[in-house]
């Protein structure tokens, strides 16, 4: 009776034991699915909050520590910190000369504008009076662009009967008659002149402003310019400057040092299908125009491609050898297995994951920031203090290179601590992934530390986008391509595009192709 009360109380704590670890399970069970609900709210809430920003929000990438980390204390501030001695106070008055107003006045107006000048006489009669001087007011005019007629005029000139019998018996094949040639025109029998050919250019792909916008600017001063008439000069001036853009692709691709990136373009179709248009939301195709920028030749080059895929710096760069600097976009990896070309990833791409994870984990992503933020201290003294290549790569190695191995061995401590659906885990695995890339800077002093210099460049294209939309057409696309290669070049070169411009035109049709380097908006003296 004993034994058999010993074998029930053996298997009553069995079934207990069953029963604890069956419920333990079912807590883990319900431990893992409140974990995943968590990490998944914490993903859409993060989702919500960038969706808040870009509409609502600054697009600032910014960061300010709480304490600067550059500011080195003085010994007497750390003694106050850590005695914390509470200080008696009294009230002081006294007396201080009153600060002077140091405003410099408004600026001055540019010495090289015209002065046009207009004598305002008293009222009165100044007869008999002696002027004892003047009061000048200068004020910054403008008048509104205005459409002239240029007109040239070439005088016909008839031979003596003497001169043409000296010319017959001299077997010189001449005409009778003597007329001046007529200069090379952009566009043979164009009713516009280079001025205006020019203008409406830049109107278009500096200004964005579209061109039924500047034709009706037009009809108001009674001129009135279809549309169709405006896409002819394009395209014409397009293909006669062409062979200029292909010098500056060349120039481009010959540098060992090339930054690239990537923008999309919607681009008119009319060989989408109905089923496909409707999907899309109209007859409009995903196109993309992709940059390419050399920093020391100071050239951008804008090519444009009907989609993403890595064909197209396949096939641009398949001459390239040095530095390439992009983004994470995986159509780069192509160039990963080249040995004639080196990738560079870009630090502000890793720093804009951490600073959108300063919501989710401030701790972490100030850290990361902060460190970051030390890098370009480095970047600012360099450029401040105008340092050679040669003498800018070694003080990254002396001041950069002990800041990324902290860097990465706290990148390698951190992931394990964080959840994969977390923004904070995004960052560092992106920072960790793309490493090797990241660091790659410092292999050069020529090689940037990040690829911002390139994306200023697409943001005319950007500003271009909300105000025409889309381009007419793939080859209207390219077209575009090129000006914009023209024009970002001179805005990196501090050149004036409507002067570069026009002074092109007036010269390219006669330029033999060997010269065409001499046209570059990079090497145009005004």
């Amino acid at each position: 009776m004993h034994d058999r009360s010993k074998e029930e109380l053996i298997a009553l704590i069995n079934a207990k034991d069953s029963q604890i670890n069956s419920q333990a399970s079912q807590l883990d069970l319900q431990t893992s699915k409140i974990n995943t609900q968590t990490s998944k709210i914490n993903t859409l809430e993060f989702q919500l909050k960038e969706l808040r920003r870009l509409i609502f929000g600054t697009k600032r990438e910014r960061f300010i520590a709480a304490e600067n980390p550059f500011q080195q204390k003085l010994p007497f501030e750390e003694i106050q910190e850590q005695e914390k001695v509470e200080v008696e106070t009294e009230e002081v008055k006294f007396n201080r000369k009153k600060k002077e107003n140091n405003h410099q006045g408004r600026l001055s107006l540019p010495d090289h504008l015209e002065v046009k000048e207009t004598i305002i006489e008293p009222d009165v009669d100044t007869t008999g009076m002696i002027c004892i001087g003047k009061e000048i007011t200068d004020q910054l005019e403008f008048n509104p662009g205005s459409l002239f007629i240029q007109r040239t005029i070439r005088p016909k000139y008839a031979l003596s009967k003497n001169k043409q019998d000296q010319l017959i018996e001299s077997a010189e094949e001449k005409s009778s008659i003597i007329i001046a040639d007529l200069p090379s025109l952009p566009i043979e029998r164009c009713m516009a002149g280079t001025g205006l050919l020019t203008q409406i250019l830049v109107d278009k792909f500096i200004d964005h402003l579209p061109y039924y916008r500047q034709i009706e600017r037009y009809k108001r001063e009674g001129v009135h310019i279809k549309s169709s008439t405006i896409d002819g000069w394009q395209r014409q001036l397009a293909d006669l400057l062409d062979p200029l853009y292909q010098k500056m692709v060349n120039k481009v691709i010959a540098q060992g040092y090339i930054q690239a990136d990537e923008s999309p373009l919607k681009v008119m179709d009319k060989t989408k299908k109905v089923k496909d248009s409707a999907r899309s939301g109209g007859k409009t195709h995903q196109g993309y125009h992709w940059l390419y920028h050399s920093p020391i030749e100071k050239v951008v080059i804008f090519d444009y491609r009907k989609g993403r895929t890595r064909e197209g710096p396949k096939e641009l760069l398949k001459d390239f050898k040095g530095y390439l600097q992009t983004d994470a976009y995986s159509a780069y990896d192509y160039f990963n297995d080249n040995k004639d070309v080196i990738r560079v990833g870009c630090m502000a791409h890793a720093r804009r994951y951490f600073e959108k994870a300063l919501d989710n984990d401030q701790s972490r992503a100030e850290y990361a920031l902060t460190e970051i933020q030390k890098l370009y201290v480095v970047e600012r003294k360099a450029r401040e203090e105008n340092f050679s290549h040669e003498k800018r790569h070694t003080y990254r190695l002396d001041h950069a290179q002990p800041i990324l191995e902290n860097l990465v061995k706290w990148l390698f401590k951190e992931k394990t601590a964080t959840l994969p659906g977390d923004s904070i885990y995004k960052a560092i695995n992106y920072a960790l992934n793309n490493w090797d890339y990241l660091k790659a800077y410092l292999y050069d002093g020529a090689v940037e530390i990040d690829n911002n210099l390139i994306e200023n460049a697409v943001r005319p294209l950007a500003i271009g986008r909300k105000n025409y939309l889309f381009a007419g057409s793939h080859n209207g696309a390219k077209r575009a391509a090129m000006f914009y290669s023209f024009f970002g070049t001179c805005k990196k070169n501090n050149v004036n595009p409507y002067q570069w411009l026009k002074a092109t035109l007036d010269v390219i049709a006669d330029t033999k192709t060997s010269q065409l380097e001499n046209l570059m908006p990079q090497n145009f003296i005004a």
